[in-house]
This record gives structure tokens, sequence and C-alpha cells, in this order.
């Protein structure tokens, strides 16, 4: 795989004006939240070498590069997904390339399903911590060196300072912002009522099928991580409702513009501190 990293990097290097800091992965109904940047370059997933390619509805599949309150931002809007038939490192390409690339920060989005009865659809939830129930990792196999260490330590893995700088942001803009536990399955099949009381039991407080393998790269690779779920519904196991995919679609795209607050907010609090 490095030697095909080492292409892939070169290409989007090539094509991009600045070493981007921050690095905003968009997921499920979220693409467009990317966009309110400045944008000086758009590539296509399929332009590039060796990377993978979304199958996932409204997963657009490019790369935008720009800035974003003056900071150098680069966004993808679109991820991978065990689901999907990809491996761990493939789920994992983007990750490496943004490190390959000399980015600090990983800003991750994505669409989830609820377990905490006091949530509503359309809120984000800061995440705090995570559950891998994926069966799988991407630093499964040989540990590369130049990458991060054999074992990375895993107790704070979602960046404290990133949490309070978003939580700062939404109460100036008057919304709360729920804070939560996000667990990974593998999907794409939905919960079961059973399965959903199991989640919850074990302390997690939303669900998806994404998030965790990009996290866990993040880290690995020392970068800081913010993560936000838009819970689009929230399930209730005594009293189940069956989800479609254009339902949770649609509270997705409905939860844009807090998105872009946050990320336009805790991006300018970024360069402020760490770049101006």
């Amino acid at each position: 795989m490095k030697p095909q990293l080492a292409e892939t990097t070169a290409f989007i290097k090539s094509r991009i004006k600045d070493t981007p800091h921050i690095c905003l992965l968009t997921g499920t109904g979220l693409g467009e939240s990317a966009e309110s940047m400045a944008i000086e370059t758009i590539i296509r997933y399929e332009d590039i070498p060796h990377f993978p390619v979304s199958t996932v509805q409204t997963h657009i599949g490019r790369v935008l590069n720009g800035k974003m309150n003056g900071c150098p931002v680069i966004a993808m809007q679109g991820r991978f997904h065990l689901y999907e038939g990809y491996r761990p490192a493939e789920v994992t390409l983007p990750v490496r390339v943004m490190q390959q690339l000399g980015v600090k920060i990983l800003m991750l989005s994505n669409a989830a399903g609820g377990l905490n009865p006091k949530f509503n659809p359309g809120d984000i939830m800061l995440i705090t911590d995570h559950i891998n129930l994926t069966g799988s990792n991407p630093l499964m196999g040989p540990n590369e060196d130049s990458w991060g260490p054999r074992f990375p330590d895993m107790t704070r893995a979602y960046d404290g300072k990133l949490i309070a700088s978003a939580e700062i942001i939404a109460k100036t803009a008057g919304v709360h912002l729920q804070k939560g536990v996000y667990v990974g399955l593998t999907g794409p099949s939905l919960e079961t009522p059973s399965e959903v009381k199991f989640l919850q039991t074990i302390g997690a407080e939303a669900v998806g099928f994404s998030t965790v393998q990009e996290v866990i790269a993040a880290v690995h690779g020392g970068m800081r991580v913010l993560g936000l779920s838009t819970i689009t519904n929230v399930h209730n196991p005594d009293d189940p409702v069956p989800a479609t995919v254009e339902e949770i679609i649609e509270v997705a795209k409905g939860a844009i513009p807090l998105l872009e607050t946050i990320m336009k907010g805790v991006t300018k609090k970024i360069y402020e501190a760490e770049i101006r």
C-alpha cells in the first residue's frame, strides 16, 4: 500500500495550493456542509490514483481544497464503509493521505441513530468516545512505524479542547449540543430492537456504520479529532418504528446549517490559536 499511498498523495498535493491544517470528512446527507469554505480546487475521487469510489447515496465523491475563515482546509465529500466491501486499509486511505499531506486536525461528521431516549431527530451529538463493534481494526497486520506507534493510546481519541470549542460556538448560536458515546457497527442492515437494547446497556448513545476506523487511523497518525453525529432518528426498542434511508437523509440535510456553523466557528478558533 505504501507506494500507492505515495502516488495518491503526490497527485493530490500537485493540485492544491496550501498545506491543509484541517480535514473535513463528511457522511450521509452531509456532504454539502463542506461547501461553506472558499473552494479553490475540486478533485473527483474517480480521478485520483488508487482511490476508492463512494457507492452510497448522497456521498458526492469529491475532494475540496481551499480556506475556511482563513484556515487552509481540505474536505472529503463522502467516505467509504466496510459494508461496501472495502477493507479497513481502504476505508482509512483518505486519513493516511491527509496525514502525508500534513493535516493536523480531523473533523468528522456522520448520520447516526439515537440510542439515548433524551435525544431528538436533528440533534447534533459531540462524540466523546466510541465503541468499536465492527470486528475489525485498520491497524491489524504489520505496523508502519513511520505512520504511528504499534499500540496507540485511545483514552483521549476525541480532543477535549475541540469539543469545548464546539460547545462554545453552539452556545453562541443559541443551540445546545448533545454529547455521548458513538458505537460503530459493520452494517448495512439496521439494528434489531434486541440489538438496540444491548447497545444501550453497554453505554452507547448513538450508532452508525462509519467513523471508528477513521478515528483509529487518525489517532495512530497523531491527529486531533472532532466527531459530530447528526441524530437522524431515535430508537425505542419497546416501540420500534422502521427507519428509511430517505427519512435519514432528509433529517441529516436539515442539520447542515448547524454543522456549518460549528465547523466554521471551530476552524476560526483553530486558525487564530495555531496559525495566524
